[in-house]
């Protein structure tokens, strides 16, 4: 038995026997499987790749797929699912739980001004035209909502803006704040069916370029505003209405939870509402969770991306003298989204490389997968917390139910303070 074939079987009994339903394919041509009917063919192009294997280097086996060393054939679902179970038998440590997430501190990155807008063109610079392949129409490029779970990705988007607005209660001439704008898409929403005048502020120069020309385009120019700018340098006080930050959160950093906070809580006129929606980590104490691999989003995907407990998001905008009104999860939402980017992705894969390269399209193909399968075991969570800046010194007032939420016709009574006279 040749040194290869040995080095497989002893992989096999590390994988404690268990028929994979695997083909690998050699460089020469020769081929294992791991099992019966393989349904998944992984072919390396490197003998360096084995010894990878062997080892359960996820994120360098990471890595090699990303620069082409190796292809793999098979339905992508299966293929996260494989991949996990190795890590999980092969990790170096069964207790470093790592897979598909961003890491949630990370103290060797500091975000100063310069560094984050540096990762953020690396993520959100790409083009244009390979996010529009793949994300909705209006390009929301964040968690969608969805009502049964069987709406298409253009409904459930639309479904997730109304929900976000009808939170904030937006009404005919609020001004409000979008801090990571994105390419435009709520703004021009809340515009269009509440009537407010709004700032959007990204660090993205080419979603600011395509957020303005959406704007114009919809003829709201006089309304909104697109800014390439970042949230600490937004001056003034008591500005807004309303404040939304919608995928933002992530990219701040943790240790500058607070900054960010106290600069919303600046900005919002007192009364005002503020709702922060972003991806969490499970564990209390902002531990990532899942197998070894982690790397590979934190090097390849989101560089700088920290994740929070969502204890941590509320003790945060508590610090910052605002006051929460609502927590809603929305974590079920979240791996379906990502299946409906990353099959449109897959359908649009020549047209994916030809806008951002062969690289980028695999990176994305694989961390959206990986992503869904994080938040479907649990790893990762999706939060909207809804708060308040109380004004005069008393707990504002709030609506009795959550009604209105869900259903545009409903009035909107309030709980303010007692009056203890009639008691």
């Amino acid at each position: 038995m040749s040194l290869r074939r040995r080095s497989l079987e002893f992989l096999r009994r590390r994988l404690r026997g268990e028929a994979l339903p695997v083909r690998l394919a050699f460089w020469d041509g020769e081929t294992f499987d791991f099992g019966p009917a393989p349904s998944i063919t992984i072919t390396l192009h490197s003998k360096r790749l084995i010894r990878l294997f062997l080892t359960g280097n996820m994120a360098a086996l990471g890595e090699a797929y990303v620069r082409g060393e190796i292809d793999v054939e098979g339905r992508l679902q299966d293929i996260v699912r494989l991949g996990i179970g190795i890590a999980e038998r092969l990790g170096r440590s069964r207790t470093l739980r790592r897979l598909g997430t961003l890491a949630a501190y990370r103290p060797r990155f500091r975000h100063t001004r310069k560094r984050d807008a540096r990762a953020i063109s690396y993520h959100y610079d790409v083009s244009n035209d390979f996010y529009a392949l793949w994300l909705d129409r209006r390009m929301i490029y964040s968690c969608a909502y969805f009502h049964t779970g069987t709406e298409d990705i253009d409904t459930a988007q639309a479904q997730k803006l109304d929900h976000i607005c009808r939170k904030l209660r937006l009404a005919e001439g609020d001004r409000l704040l979008d801090i990571g704008c994105g390419w435009g898409g709520l703004l021009i929403w809340a515009a269009q069916r509440h009537g407010i005048s709004g700032v959007g502020i990204t660090l993205s120069r080419a979603q600011a370029e395509l957020a303005q020309a959406r704007v114009a385009e919809a003829g709201l120019r006089d309304r909104i505003e697109i800014r390439l700018q970042d949230y600490r340098d937004i001056e003034g006080a008591e500005s807004f209405d309303k404040i939304v930050s919608v995928g933002m959160v992530e990219h701040v950093g943790t240790a500058n939870l607070p900054a960010y906070f106290a600069a919303i809580a600046r900005l919002l006129k007192p009364g005002g509402l503020l709702l922060n929606h972003g991806i969490t980590v499970a564990d209390r104490n902002g531990h990532a969770q899942g197998p070894p691999g982690g790397e590979f989003i934190n090097d390849l995907v989101f560089p700088g991306g920290e994740l929070a407990h969502v204890s941590r998001i509320l003790y945060e905008i508590a610090g910052a003298g605002l006051e929460p009104l609502d927590f809603e999860d929305l974590r079920p939402h979240y791996p379906r989204t990502l299946l409906h980017w990353v099959r449109r992705l897959e359908a649009n894969a020549a047209a994916a490389i030809e806008a951002a390269g062969a690289e980028r399209y695999r990176i994305w193909r694989m961390y959206m997968a990986g992503m869904a399968y994080a938040f479907d075991a649990g790893w990762l969570g999706l939060a909207q917390v809804l708060a308040v800046r109380p004004a005069g010194g008393r707990p504002a007032p709030r609506p009795w139910t959550r009604r209105y939420q869900y259903d545009p016709a409903a009035a909107v009574p309030h709980a303010g303070p007692l009056d203890w006279g009639e008691l």
